[in-house]
Formats: C-alpha cells, sequence, structure tokens
C-alpha cells in the first residue's frame, strides 16, 4: 500500500493507507474516520474488495460462504454504514462505487458462492440509487467480465479461521472474453461516475448471455399457465 500512496504522492496527489479488513465493521468505521480526519469529507466512495471460491455449490463449505459473502457483500455493506449517514448529513452529494461483476447479472457455473455474493451487490446497489437520488448521490455498479488482477489469487489474504480444512483442489473457472487492464476499467467507471450512470457494464461480449437470461425470463411470463 505504501507504494501506491508514493504514486499518487508523486503525481501531485494525497493520499492515505489505512489496512482494513471489511468483513469487520469496526475497522471500515476506523477507516471512515481516518479519512474524513484527513480530507475532512469523503465525497466518494469505492467498495472494491472481492476475493473467489471456485467449484459446485454442492462442494461449498460453511467457511467458504463466510469468506466470501464477509468480503465481496458484507464489506459494501460495512461502507455503507460507515460512510453514508455522514455524506448525507454534508448535503454536499457525492458518488459510490460497488464492485460486482458480470457474475452478478449472469450465472457461471462453479462460481456459486462468489455469483451469490455479486447478485446481491447489484440488487444492493440498484436500490441504493433510488434511496439516494434525493441527496445528490449517484451510485454506480461495476459489473466486468475479466480483469487483470490478482483475484484468481484470493485465498493468499484468506484468514486462517476461514481455512478449509483441505485444500479444494478446484481450478479457477476461465471466463469468456477479453482480460481487461484495471486501467481500462478505472477510465469506463469514472466516465459513468460523471455521467451518473448505474450500471458499469465493460465488455461487450457479455451482452449475448444478458439477452439470452433476459429472454428466458421473459418466455417463461409469456408460457406461464393461465
Amino acid at each position: 500500500m505504501a507504494d501506491v500512496v508514493d504514486t499518487i504522492r508523486a503525481h501531485g496527489g494525497e493520499a492515505v493507507a489505512v489496512p482494513t479488513d471489511v468483513s469487520q465493521l469496526a475497522q471500515v468505521q476506523a477507516l471512515a474516520e481516518r479519512a474524513r480526519a484527513t480530507f475532512g469529507a469523503v465525497h466518494v466512495l469505492c467498495n472494491n474488495a472481492g476475493v473467489a471460491t471456485w467449484g459446485g455449490l454442492d462442494r461449498a463449505t460453511h467457511r467458504d460462504w463466510q469468506w466470501v459473502l464477509g468480503i465481496n457483500l458484507w464489506g459494501v455493506i460495512h461502507g455503507i454504514e460507515a460512510f453514508v449517514p455522514d455524506m448525507i448529513a454534508r448535503k454536499e452529494g457525492g458518488h459510490i462505487v460497488n464492485t460486482a461483476s458480470m457474475a452478478g447479472l449472469v450465472a457461471s457455473q462453479g462460481l456459486g458462492v462468489y455469483n451469490t455474493s455479486k447478485y446481491a451487490v447489484v440488487g444492493l446497489s440498484e436500490t441504493l440509487a433510488k434511496d439516494l437520488r434525493p441527496y445528490g448521490i449517484g451510485v454506480s455498479v461495476l459489473c466486468p467480465m475479466g480483469v487483470d488482477t490478482r483475484i484468481n489469487a484470493s485465498e493468499r489474504n484468506r484468514p486462517a479461521e476461514l481455512a478449509n480444512e483441505a485444500a479444494s483442489g478446484e481450478a479457477a473457472v476461465t471466463l469468456m472474453g477479453r482480460t481487461l487492464a484495471p486501467e481500462t476499467v478505472a477510465d469506463m467507471t469514472l466516465a459513468a461516475m460523471r455521467d451518473n450512470r448505474l450500471y458499469v457494464i465493460t465488455h461487450e461480449e457479455g451482452l449475448e448471455p444478458l439477452r439470452r437470461r433476459f429472454q428466458r425470463m421473459e418466455q417463461a411470463l409469456l408460457e406461464r399457465t393461465p
């Protein structure tokens, strides 16, 4: 984290690094307090932490659920709890970005625990956008496919108390489509924030799976028994 802070400062910005386990509300609250103490106010909140496990839901352990939902879903909830009330009270507007995934819009076999967490983040974000509109606070939900991050090495950060007794042996799911650079996705996200767009869908390859999903829903409605 120190390297990131140094890079930002070298480009004329200011930054502070606070190690934070987002699954723990108290740590996220401490982050919020440090941010406000350093910068005076927070106008942009990015709930971006994420981890993944692989394998069928029939083989998912309770610890898998605790770990993935603790970071991917509760991390977003804790960010909202710790930052949003002050953003509302200041009456200065702002914007929130919650990182979900294309796996939060289209389910992928072998990613069931991850899918569950990301579907929840999408639904949370859609509702949050409506709830915060009166306060001038925008919400975007980021739904990328492949991005060149270290999420495939999530286990490196898994707490010992949530580790499985035996390694799963499951290979990471290979996603369809391109793998984008983080900088490319960041530019797309900034553009969506400026335009106050809810959905940030980064890959054109996701259009056809999305169409098929909603076509199946439409067909189910049209074919329902009277």
